[in-house]
């Protein structure tokens, strides 16, 4: 692990969301389906929101509301962002400021990906499984 490294290196590009409207059970499916813990949620080309796992606990179970809950109601729309070139240490240091498990990723007011620290553990894991495989 490269705590200097730009967190591009580590950030998934490819991103997977949910509209404002959806329900809340639908979304979990989408994670659930892609294993992934947390969704962009688009209005037309714009990101409005993220939505994790943690959200769905907190803001649903606990409270008892309903699956069919649509998303707008507990996503979290005040977003936390990195810029593509920020190091990893920082990142991470944002992500303990905040008490978060995954971060958007923007370059040029845009979000271009999702970090979180399972793609680092994952990140970490192909390395270590390199260094075994190359003994």
């Amino acid at each position: 692990m490269d705590e200097g490294a730009p967190i591009k290196v580590y950030m998934v590009k490819k991103l997977i969301g949910v509209s404002p409207e959806d329900s809340v059970q639908d979304a979990s499916k989408i994670m659930v389906e892609f294993d992934i813990g947390s969704l962009v949620v688009f209005e037309e080309d714009r990101v409005v929101g993220f939505f994790t796992k943690s959200d769905v606990i907190r803001r649903v179970i606990v409270p008892g509301l309903p699956y069919e809950t649509p998303v707008r109601e507990i996503m979290t729309k005040e977003l936390v962002t990195v810029n593509v070139n920020d190091p990893l240490k920082d990142v991470l240091k944002k992500m303990a400021e905040h008490r978060i498990k995954h971060i958007l990723v923007e370059d040029g007011g845009k979000i271009v990906g999702v970090f979180s620290l399972s793609d680092l553990l994952d990140a970490t894991r192909r390395k270590l499984e390199t260094a075994i495989a190359r003994e």
